[in-house]
């Protein structure tokens, strides 16, 4: 099966970005190509379908945008990259939790292509480097078919983690690419590791998994 189709947003708004994904998903065909779509956002806090409001700490002027993927709140901000994952899986037979393995192991691998080991913690979906989260992930599935997806982030003000539990997990402790590689040269380096997440999502998405 050949790999889905990479589209590059750039930097969008959320609440457009978010209907898009719906239309797209809700008027698809069997016949749809896949997509990835790759983009950062500007500030941003959004609350999944199991959201619970005492895990938004304080205002801190972010908005808060309710979504329909599964998991608490996060946040989204320049410098994350944002990988979102409109996939046929029942056309590619993968099941949501063979997904869910794809996605972190995607991460695991990029940063491992940048000297930074990192991990899964049991019953807590994402990607970490020690116990700090470095890559957040929510699906959402409608008639055998995903969207939302995986944000990675590699050069971003860490600050507005601090006025929520991320993910619901109450001091949670959060990373970033960047603070593991001393000679980051900022510029065009996140839109590098963007498209060489993509990569490797791409790459996981068209092997054969056990």
């Amino acid at each position: 099966m050949t790999g889905p189709n990479l589209r590059d947003l750039g930097r969008v708004d959320y609440v457009p970005t978010f209907a898009a994904m719906q239309e797209f998903t809700a008027t698809r065909g069997p016949g749809t190509p896949d997509e990835l779509w790759l983009c950062e956002h500007p500030p941003v806090f959004t609350q999944g379908l199991s959201g619970k409001p005492e895990h938004l700490l304080r205002d801190i002027g972010i908005p808060v945008v309710q979504i329909d993927r599964g998991g608490q709140i996060t946040y989204h901000g320049p410098g994350q990259v944002v990988v979102y994952l409109l996939l046929d899986l029942r056309r590619r037979e993968i099941t949501v939790r063979g997904l869910v393995n794809r996605i972190e192991q995607a991460v695991i691998d990029l940063l491992a292509s940048y000297g930074v080991t990192a991990q899964r913690l049991a019953g807590a979906p994402g990607v970490y480097v020690g116990k700090a989260k470095i890559a957040a992930l929510g699906l959402r599935i409608k008639h055998g078919c995903s969207y939302h997806g995986v944000s990675l982030n590699v050069d971003m003000d860490l600050a507005p983690y601090a006025a929520i539990n991320p993910c619901g997990y109450e001091g949670m402790a959060v990373t970033q690419l960047r603070a593991y590689l001393p000679q980051w040269r900022g510029g065009d380096e996140t839109a590098i590791v963007g498209n060489a997440l993509a990569a490797q999502l791409a790459r996981q998405l068209e092997e054969k998994h056990t």
